[in-house]
């Protein structure tokens, strides 16, 4: 699945998939436990296709630190919790993107990463390179 069906929604938890666009907004379906809500506009939406990541040199689009992660777990979960402590966190995500800007990425942008990926593992949404090379290939 591409990334551009797949969203996450400021105050809620997890990510959700789009299903479908209403007059005043859409339906999405959380990853974490099929529930269905509908979306108002005012809602603040990111579409995972379209974040990055601040490097020391340039942003880095998700899709390919999701890449990264997926190369060094070898498609498995992560090997660090989204729970663990500051430090922790920052040690790993300097294991998978060694110049990502730490001025500008939080520890809370690196949980919601690992968070983000777990799921997508999960629900076997990075399963192949090939998606991943293929969705970054069309921007």
């Amino acid at each position: 699945m591409k990334l551009d069906k797949i969203i996450a929604i400021g105050g809620k938890p997890g990510l959700f998939k789009l299903l479908t666009q209403t007059k005043s907004g859409f339906v999405a379906e959380s990853l974490t436990d099929g529930k269905r809500l509908t979306v108002n506009l005012r809602n603040q939406v990111s579409v995972l296709s379209e974040i990055s990541v601040f490097t020391l040199d340039e942003e880095k689009p998700l899709i390919e630190v999701f890449e990264l992660l997926r190369q060094k777990e070898n498609g498995h979960n992560t090997s660090t919790s989204h729970k663990a402590d500051k430090l922790a966190l920052e040690e790993y995500f300097f294991e998978i993107l060694p110049n990502y800007d730490e001025d500008r990425v939080y520890p809370s942008d690196i949980k919601k990463i690992i968070r983000w990926y777990n799921i997508l593992v999960d629900h076997k949404l990075l399963d192949t390179s090939e998606d991943i090379e293929q969705e970054y290939e069309e921007k």
